[in-house]
């Protein structure tokens, strides 16, 4: 069985997976010479995707070791087609790149998550130490107190927990499961 080609750009994409749809735009037909290209674009990285002609449509298709490539991300992408002289933007949104499970590591952790795990570290680092700030020859150092470091800690446990609840319901309504997180109760009487 063949896989059907979707007919719009998806919204996520995993590096190393190939990645394929076709473009039908009526205005633009690749039999005339129009040329498809893609651009996502984030603030550290840029990819050029460029469209095959398939008849009067366009066929995107970027095999498995190019996307491979591809760094993980959000990216914001335009469409634009082109024939001689002429470009138009024909279409523009946001893909996401995911990484592939086959990197050689993945750090899934959020933000949130690894700023707890880092002031967790200081403050078992710095647990025995008494020294609050020294000076040695000009140059001065200070660290946050223990105190300081026990609320941000406590911030960011909250924050990690509210990202772990939101990711719990958003699994149980992809999985079709109920979720103990944001249940509600409700008893009818009559």
């Amino acid at each position: 069985m063949t896989a059907t080609i979707p007919t719009t750009e998806p919204t996520r994409l995993i590096a190393g997976d190939t990645a394929k749809w076709l473009k039908t735009l009526a205005d633009y037909p690749a039999s005339a010479g129009w040329a498809l290209v893609y651009t996502l674009i984030n603030a550290t990285n840029k990819i050029t995707i460029a469209a095959a002609a398939q008849g009067d449509d366009h066929l995107v298709n970027v095999s498995k070791t190019t996307t491979a490539a591809y760094v993980a991300g959000t990216y914001d992408y335009r469409a634009q087609v082109s024939l001689g002289a002429e470009t138009y933007t024909v279409g523009s949104g946001r893909i996401v790149v995911e990484a592939s499970f086959g990197a050689a590591t993945l750090d899934n952790r959020s933000s949130s998550q690894k700023m707890l795990d880092s002031v967790e570290a200081v403050m078992l680092k710095t647990a025995g130490s008494n020294v609050l700030e020294y000076e040695i020859a000009g140059r001065r150092l200070k660290h946050y107190s223990m105190g300081e470091l026990l609320q941000l800690r406590d911030r960011l446990k909250c924050e990690v927990a509210k990202e772990t609840a939101a990711a719990q319901l958003a699994n149980a309504g992809s999985t079709g499961q109920s979720s103990p997180v944001g249940r509600i109760y409700v008893r009818f009487g009559g």
